[in-house]
């Protein structure tokens, strides 16, 4: 098993296909062929089933691409740092970032990095906090942004800032951004909300447990921007950490409020695995990130937001 069999075998996977892998590896289609045919007669298993369709991975051929991302990953990351020059900062970094604050901090991110760490090559990944905790834990991410860490034990931690949550309702209901909400007003009217086991659902409905109310949920969805959609839409009221809410501060598309209810935020995070020693590449990063968050709260870019990090940077390896 060598790098070229694993880079053959991701190719069929992604493509579903022995000529666009073929392709795409800048090979001819009979090379990929015999990479593949190679990798399961030194494995004992079927990787794909042929079909007219493609090439069908099958569950052997899931658990190879599992370890075979990580494992090829992982060589381009030490490729990356040896050949750096001493006092350069190079290498590979992946960071996950929520998806509620990519457009807070994902382009302002590239663009500070080109201009202090232009070696630095930046792989960014966006989910949810489960989605990225689940890739920290198996070592495919360096870095990430998240919430609703219950169990740090795999993985490091370092407080950023607590945000709170607020209510968004269409625009004919009038709420103003200066004047806080009770939890159940908001449930007096039927909620779009996350579905369950995401964790901003986890905190709206410990929300509605603090109220004593039952809300009325119509539709349910995993992404902000739909939430937003529906409710301007008239569909319901929901529920959404302020760094969705940047742009309707100053719009007239829906009007919003922060809950009246202290214990209604999440506590965002920066977390590394524990498996792994920072590099000075993913310090670098890191320290990016935590700079570009601070000036957007002590701007008033994010609202409602307190500081939780030691200062300004944060730097991981300072901690």
């Amino acid at each position: 098993m060598d790098i070229k069999q694993l880079n053959a075998l991701l190719a069929v996977a992604e493509t579903g296909s022995v000529t666009r892998a073929a392709q795409v590896l800048h090979l001819v289609q009979p090379a990929v062929t015999r990479q593949i045919r190679a990798l399961e007669s030194e494995l004992g298993v079927p990787l794909f089933e042929r079909s007219r369709n493609g090439m069908i991975i099958t569950e052997a051929g899931e658990v190879l691409v599992d370890h075979a991302r990580r494992a090829v990953a992982e060589l381009e990351r030490a490729r990356a740092a040896v050949r750096a020059d001493p006092g350069m900062v190079r290498g590979i970094v992946n960071v996950g970032l929520l998806d509620s604050v990519t457009d807070l901090v994902a382009e302002p991110l590239v663009a500070a990095l080109a201009r202090t760490h232009p070696d630095i090559e930046l792989h960014i990944f966006t989910a949810f906090a489960g989605h990225l905790r689940r890739w920290l834990y198996d070592g495919e991410l360096d870095l990430a942004l998240l919430f609703g860490v219950a169990d740090p034990s795999a993985i490091t931690v370092y407080p950023v800032a607590r945000e709170k949550l607020w209510a968004v309702a269409p625009r004919e209901a009038g709420l103003d951004p200066q004047q806080p909400i009770r939890f159940s007003e908001v449930a007096a009217h039927p909620l779009v909300l996350p579905t369950r086991g995401n964790a901003l659902r986890t905190l709206v409905d410990e929300a509605a447990a603090r109220a004593a109310t039952e809300p009325q949920i119509g539709v349910q969805t995993n992404s902000a921007r739909v939430l937003k959609q529906l409710v301007a839409a008239g569909h319901g009221w929901t529920v959404l950490p302020a760094v969705c809410l940047m742009d309707e501060l100053t719009s007239d598309a829906l009007s919003i409020a922060p809950l009246n209810d202290p214990a209604a935020t999440r506590d965002l995070v920066l977390a590394t695995p524990r498996t792994a020693r920072p590099t000075p590449a993913v310090e670098a990063v890191a320290a990016a990130l935590m700079h570009l968050l601070h000036r957007a709260v002590a701007t008033g870019t994010w609202p409602s937001v307190s500081w939780n990090a030691d200062g300004p940077n944060g730097a991981i390896h300072e901690r």
